[in-house]
């Protein structure tokens, strides 16, 4: 069923991430991890709709997104920034094959950490993060997305992987199965979001290292 939703307030999470606050339909429920396709209420935009994921809790009063912008794509998420606050649109959801099944290790690249921050979030609320780990992997030390709330999550392991940066404090260069080896807890669920080829690569990489893949769990639902 598809709903029309009111832009709250937004603001920057990083220079290219921002968070997208709207009011919330009466009956409306979501679990964590879930997303939602959402369209621009705009002259050529209402039919581009794009899947986002929540990232408020579904105790909420608000739904809430938040959203890399890919200005090179010119689309959807270039135009979001641009949103002003009494500006609506569409909202067709939820689905998504990632919620949550148990804590474990939470593998994210990018904006592909977004499912797992209401996890994480949940868990964190409820105190229940033992035994949960983040391997977060970005570009650069300013890409990383709620750097500062990962850190005050107690019981949550956090690993920052940096593919261009050289950091003090952050692991440097690739996340692989020598990579997961010697850091990764693997006792638990396995839950991977990013790119399609990192994606592939973790899914690969974990099960070579003996995870059964019914406790691995991607977008893709593989």
């Amino acid at each position: 069923m598809a709903h029309t939703l009111t832009l709250q307030s937004q603001e920057s999470v990083t220079h290219d991430t921002h968070r997208y606050v709207f009011d919330r339909p009466e009956g409306f429920d979501f679990k964590p991890g879930q997303a939602a396709e959402l369209a621009i209420c705009r002259d050529g935009w209402k039919d581009e709709g794009r899947p986002f994921t929540f990232t408020s809790l579904p105790a909420d009063k608000h739904l809430e997104f938040t959203i890399k912008s890919y200005p090179s794509h010119d689309g959807v998420t270039e135009q979001l920034p641009g949103l002003k606050p009494g500006e609506e649109v569409t909202l067709d959801g939820p689905f998504g094959a990632i919620t949550d099944e148990g804590a474990g290790l939470f593998l994210a690249a990018g904006a592909g950490v977004t499912p797992f921050i209401a996890i994480l979030r949940k868990r964190a609320k409820e105190g229940d993060l033992d035994g949960c780990q983040l391997i977060f992997s970005n570009e650069t030390e300013g890409d990383i997305i709620l750097r500062e709330e990962w850190a005050r999550m107690q019981g949550l392991k956090v690993d920052h992987v940096l593919s261009e940066e050289d950091v003090p404090d952050l692991h440097y260069g690739k996340v692989d199965k020598t990579f997961l080896e010697r850091h990764a807890k693997l006792s638990g669920q396995v839950y991977i979001c990013g790119p399609q080829g990192y994606v592939d690569a973790m899914r690969d990489a974990v099960k070579a290292l003996g995870v059964p893949g019914d406790r691995i769990h991607t977008e893709d639902g593989w």
